[in-house]
């Protein structure tokens, strides 16, 4: 059955989750704020919840029309075909919201799209009285400017719950961001990964996830699951096929190659990554990840191992205890890496409006900034809602991309290293 699909993403994300589909293979329709559209079957939305790194969620889209009046918006409604997905026992809870709408208020309008889907399954099914003891079909309706988009969740719980998050700390970043950060920076599976402020260890855990390739949403389930529409025979084979695609070796240093089709930002930095790694020398055919994690709080540490455990992933980060101001690169830490390695640091630094004050901001950044001229070729990736970063830090970002973590306005600043000298041939 050919579905229109359309996954949500956090404002600033959606060059990412648009790559990601496209490196499932279906073609995106339409990219707009918050939402990547495009084409698949039954089988692309279990892939595409099980692979999808950094969207939100997954949904079918029903239809899109304007309505002014209600009576338009239960027409337009009743007139979609929601029997073809919604079987007689299916239960379809109403969600929504509308932002300068003539339609503003949003408990009247789930009243009448839920009375919509009623009458048409109602007749369809001859019956006056729906029983909803079946699987959720939740819909979801958006109303912006008098245009109303209905779609149908096959997520059930956000992606970002990936089911290893066992121990949390204050403020922790969500794992679709997370990963979405990692692939925005230069990191690939031969090369070396730091978080100097990991907190509940989401950044290195994720990194570690798609260094291995283990499909996110292996472990948990998904409201789809219990549709009709897809049978189990679907879902029970692409969960083999994540399975299998995982790497369980030691990790090759060949990365992924860029998509040469997408000129944005995730394109330029492994088109620069790629040259980093042409140019650096004798590196092995086989490596094991080199991905360090550090946290000043014990609690912090204690979180993060457990979840990296959860995660199965707990043998490819090294996590330590320590404050990071005392951090001497070349000095063990990350492990067997000096100062003129190429290392990638990704960090979500702490500020004040996530954890109360900006006590100890001053240490880290000055620590940060002397790191950067005694390593000139690491890599830092950093995202903090601090606008004063740059200036405390000496430097302008090579690129910066605006982000939200959770309902915070962030900036995900990008400081490139030096790139070592093409090897030249006498």
């Amino acid at each position: 059955m050919k579905l229109e699909l359309v996954a949500t993403a956090t404002f600033g994300l959606e060059a990412v989750v648009r790559r990601e589909i496209e490196a499932l293979g279906y073609k995106v329709i339409k990219t707009e704020d918050g939402r990547v559209t495009y084409m698949g079957d039954e089988r692309a939305v279990v892939r595409s919840n099980l692979w999808l790194r950094s969207a939100d969620r997954v949904y079918i889209r029903m239809g899109e029309f304007e309505a002014k009046e209600f009576e338009e918006l239960f027409q337009q409604t009743k007139a979609l075909e929601w029997e073809s997905i919604i079987p007689l026992e299916g239960a379809f809870p109403v969600v929504g919201g509308s932002v300068k709408s003539t339609l503003h208020s949003v408990p009247a309008c789930q009243k009448i799209v839920k009375k919509a889907i009623s009458t048409r399954l109602g007749e369809f099914y001859f019956k006056d009285q729906l029983p909803e003891t079946g699987a959720e079909y939740k819909i979801r309706f958006i109303a912006h400017k008098d245009k109303f988009l209905l779609l149908m969740d096959t997520s059930g719980a956000g992606l970002h719950k990936r089911g290893y998050r066992v121990r949390d700390v204050a403020a922790p970043m969500k794992e679709t961001l997370a990963a979405a950060l990692v692939q925005l920076s230069f990191y690939k599976k031969d090369r070396v990964l730091m978080d100097c402020c990991c907190g509940s260890g989401t950044i290195p855990i994720e990194a570690a996830l798609i260094a291995r390739n283990i499909a996110p949403g292996l472990n948990r389930s998904f409201a789809s699951e219990d549709w009709d529409l897809i049978p189990q025979d679907i879902w029970k084979d692409e969960r083999s096929k994540a399975y299998r695609a995982i790497d369980t070796e030691t990790i090759g240093s060949k990365g992924n190659e860029s998509n040469e089709n997408e000129a944005n930002e995730i394109e330029a930095n492994e088109i620069e990554a790629n040259e980093i790694e042409a140019n650096e020398n004798e590196v092995n055919e086989f490596t094991p990840l080199r991905i360090s994690a550090m946290d000043i709080e014990k609690k912090a540490f204690i979180a993060a191992k457990a979840n990296a455990e959860e995660a199965g992933v707990i043998d490819d980060i090294d996590f330590i205890c320590m404050d990071m101001t005392k951090w001497e690169p070349g000095g063990g830490i990350p492990k067997g890496v000096g100062r003129d390695e190429p290392v990638v640091v990704i960090s979500n630094l702490p500020y004040g409006m996530r954890i109360g004050d900006d006590a100890g901001l001053t240490g880290i950044y000055r620590h940060i900034r002397e790191i950067m001229e005694d390593c000139p070729r690491w890599s830092f990736f950093l995202i903090t809602a601090d606008k004063k970063l740059e200036k405390e830090l000496g430097r302008k970002a090579d690129r910066r991309r605006k982000l939200y973590n959770g309902q915070i306005e962030t900036q995900f600043y990008q400081f490139h290293g030096i790139r070592p000298q093409k090897n030249v041939i006498e």
